[in-house]
């Protein structure tokens, strides 16, 4: 097994073993005292997983309730997340008890915030079942669901207290919902690590091996940031104009497909960056994601400027001017036009 620990304020550890899923409820006795736990899922995983690990639970001695969401960005929503709070009410939760988030980002998001902000925070335990769950949201903290107008506008910093990683689950993933983990895997190699992004250009590593780096990477990052106000922004790579195509599109395109697009508008823009640009584009087609935008730059600009990462009239942006060289450079919002206009070019 992989043990890595996230050394922020509330530290934990992050579990990555093939079959870990058989030994959930052993791994969450050792962190968690509770009576009851909400074992919150969706509608996809269940059928596959969510039997199994509510009867493990079940068989340990806590008393499970089950709430299972439609799958879909559409669950991450005010409407929802109020929605699971009534349902930790009405059955009586206290502040000792928990939640189990297994699923996506989506799920893992939605039980984050309700962990976060029931009872003033209730502990829960992650167990991300895609491969960007795993290597990205549901390390770190950051919990949110969405609005009106954005993504993640409402949410909270709030760690888990475990994550448990078991890459047979991807076994089961389509290969557009792998292809979505793969952009923020890709991302890390950009912004921190060649060895990785070269690993991927060869398709060298096994999916373990993946997913303990970038959660190695991200693990140092966060506990050098836990609150995103220096170098965590580097995870943002390709988040703005990847948020605002989700966004223009209605979220038909799906995160990681989006962050793909931003990756590559940011690579287009970069001065001298052409070499690096054409790998990057290599690769992303090697995981079957886009490379090309049908959206103007008027359009994904306008919604940009609802961007969390925003300051007043000032926006950080990432660059990156060479392989694992991420930079956080800070723009007027308007240069935000230059950059995109650069990007979308042909």
């Amino acid at each position: 097994m992989v043990n890595i620990n996230v050394g922020t304020q509330n530290g934990y550890e992050i579990h990555i073993e093939e079959g870990l899923l058989c030994r959930v409820a052993e791994e969450c006795k050792a962190v968690l005292s509770s009576e009851k736990i909400l074992l919150l899922t969706d509608s996809h995983v269940y059928p596959l997983y969510g039997e199994t690990v509510s009867r493990a639970l079940s068989d340990a001695g806590y008393a499970v309730s089950e709430y299972v969401i439609p799958a879909g960005e559409a669950s991450k929503s005010v409407e929802q997340y109020l929605a699971v709070i009534d349902r930790l009410a009405a059955d009586g939760f206290s502040r000792s008890d928990a939640i189990v988030a297994l699923g996506g980002g989506v799920v893992g998001d939605l039980a984050g915030f309700c962990a976060a902000t029931y009872l003033r925070g209730i502990p829960f335990v992650q167990i991300p079942t895609t491969l960007l769950a795993c290597v990205d949201s549901s390390v770190g903290g950051k919990t949110a669901v969405n609005l009106s107008a954005g993504k993640n506008l409402l949410g909270a910093f709030y760690q888990p207290r475990l994550v448990l990683c078991d890459p047979l689950v991807l076994k089961t993933l389509e290969p557009s919902v792998y292809a979505d983990g793969m952009a923020e895997v890709i991302k890390y190699g950009m912004i921190r690590d060649p060895e990785l992004f070269e690993a991927l250009e060869n398709r060298a590593w096994t999916d373990t091996q993946i997913i303990a780096r970038c959660v190695s990477i991200k693990s140092e990052i966060v506990a050098e940031d836990e609150f995103d106000n220096g170098v965590r922004l580097l995870l943002n790579y390709g988040h703005t104009i990847g948020h605002a195509v989700e966004k223009c599109s209605k979220f038909a395109v799906s995160h990681g497909s989006a962050v793909a697009i931003g990756m590559m508008v940011m690579a287009k823009a970069e001065p001298n960056g052409e070499a690096l640009a054409e790998r990057l584009e290599a690769v992303l087609k090697t995981y079957g994601l886009p490379t090309r935008c049908e959206y103007a730059a008027d359009d994904l600009y306008a919604v940009a400027l609802s961007d969390k990462k925003r300051r007043n009239q000032t926006l950080h942006v990432i660059t990156v001017p060479s392989l694992g060289n991420g930079r956080i450079v800070s723009i007027p919002v308007e240069e935000l036009h230059t950059y995109l206009q650069k990007g979308l070019s042909e």
